[in-house]
């Protein structure tokens, strides 16, 4: 039988709640075997802020999901470098994995912009899309796309960075273990 694995794509920075709950709604309602958290070396729709490290990032999301036994962290983006592009890094999964079904789960706000995706037509045939609401945004597409209902929260890693570096309070909204590396880290500061 074919292990059914979901991965979650995201700058990560900081890995908050709504990652989380995303995660495990998606987990339980496809009956997967894992979700992967695979962090964005470049995103090619969106600027990283570089003031925060590579191994900074991936520290914040080892701390998010530690204990969960079915959550890890996919470091391939990271290794590979360069601009990270789903089409190249699901094709060197397929090609270590080649039994392995993949469920790319994705939010609204990129449902609405899966046609600009690169080599979206052939991805499209190589991973299922997951997709979850985001508030605002639309899930209408032409591509196949799989919803799952979760709770939706109005979250942003920009917003939590934004307060952290204001003295804001992140309780709540990250696991302790993040607020504790971001504060020990002295991470967000202006």
């Amino acid at each position: 039988m074919k292990k059914k694995v979901g991965i979650l794509g995201g700058t990560f920075n900081p890995p908050h709640i709504g990652h989380l709950i995303i995660a495990n709604e998606v987990l339980k309602a496809l009956h997967l075997d894992e979700i992967r958290f695979m962090p964005n070396y470049t995103p090619p729709h969106k600027k990283i802020d570089h003031h925060i490290r590579d191994e900074d990032r991936l520290h914040m999301l080892q701390a998010a999901i530690e204990g969960h036994p079915c959550f890890s962290v996919e470091p391939i983006e990271m290794e590979r470098k360069g601009t990270s592009y789903t089409f190249d890094t699901m094709k060197a999964l397929k090609a270590r994995e080649s039994e392995t079904d993949f469920y790319f789960i994705i939010g609204g706000d990129m449902i609405e912009y899966l046609p600009k995706w690169y080599n979206i037509d052939e991805l499209s045939r190589m991973v299922k899309f997951v997709g979850v609401r985001r508030p605002g945004y639309s899930v209408e597409t032409p591509y196949p796309v799989q919803l799952i209902e979760t709770p939706e929260i109005h979250l942003s890693s920009t917003m939590l960075r934004q307060r952290a570096a204001g003295g804001g309070t992140l309780r709540y909204l990250l696991p302790e273990k993040v607020i504790a590396y971001i504060k020990e880290n002295r991470l967000y500061e202006t």
